[in-house]
């Protein structure tokens, strides 16, 4: 049964950093991706970032140069890294892993950033 925990969310000011956590259990993290999706009130969930089993990390263009995932593949745990905030990146962020047509989502995390 594959499970995935967030945690780190929480309010700051415009600037500010956050460090979002997923833990991981059922799946590997050394044999499966893991992504990141926000989402806004209103809107669709977006894809924020991913990082391959294989290490290699992808980020949306909204979020390149601040955001950096990092995970511990021992600990199977994965970390959005949050710098430079900016209001529009108040959302609902969800971890989740794809495997094959099934799409795991975590609870999610809410994070806010005041202006």
């Amino acid at each position: 049964q594959v499970q995935l925990v967030e945690s780190g969310g929480g309010l700051v000011q415009a600037g500010g950093s956050l460090r979002l956590s997923c833990a991981a259990s059922g799946v590997s993290l050394s044999l499966a991706a893991i992504a990141w999706y926000r989402q806004a009130p209103g809107n669709q969930r977006e894809w924020v970032a991913s990082i391959t089993s294989s290490g290699l990390t992808y980020y949306a263009e909204s979020v390149k140069g601040r955001f950096t995932l990092s995970r511990d593949v021992p600990k199977n745990t994965m970390w959005l890294q949050m710098n430079s905030l900016k209001p529009n990146d108040t959302a609902v962020y969800y971890c989740n892993y794809k495997q094959r047509a099934t799409m795991y989502w975590g609870q999610g995390t809410q994070v806010t950033v005041s202006s």
